[in-house]
């Protein structure tokens, strides 16, 4: 069963989002999610960058899936960014990202968390999937893709 119907919501599919860095990318997640998920958008940009620093989270063809535990957090939840113009993240094949899963979990979700991240890895890396998120120009559509892909 996907795990991935209870994380992504149609208003949290960003799209052509313009970020320079993994620090811009960060604070507009931030910002994005702070009201929604009762935290401060800087304990989330401060989150995902702690995360980072312990090495990339890009995973190559032009996918990441930065992901950070937040203290308080209630449920993991999850935010999809599609980049206007690719960004340097560190993946192992060197090739900017413009393909976005940011994951947020609560401080003590280890076996979920690795269980949505293996999930998300597993989606993000069909080709056929990536192409469908690269090409689909309504937030809508995308959901439909996450909650309908096989699992």
């Amino acid at each position: 069963m996907s795990l991935l119907p209870d994380l992504l919501a149609p208003e949290r599919i960003l799209l052509d989002v313009a970020a320079a860095s993994k620090q811009a990318l960060y604070e507009v997640v931030g910002q994005r999610l702070a009201e929604t998920l009762k935290v401060s958008a800087k304990t989330i940009t401060a989150s995902l960058l702690a995360r980072e620093k312990l090495g990339s989270t890009g995973l190559g063809q032009g996918v990441a899936i930065p992901h950070g535990r937040i203290k308080g957090l209630k449920q993991a939840t999850g935010c999809f960014l599609r980049l206007k113009e690719p960004i340097s993240f560190g993946a192992p094949d060197n090739q900017p990202v413009s393909l976005v899963f940011v994951l947020l979990v609560p401080e003590q979700a280890t076996e979920l968390h690795l269980r949505i991240l293996s999930e998300l890895a597993s989606r993000l890396g069909d080709k056929a999937f990536r192409d469908q998120l690269a090409q689909l120009a309504d937030p809508v559509a995308i959901h439909r893709l996450f909650i309908h892909a096989p699992d």
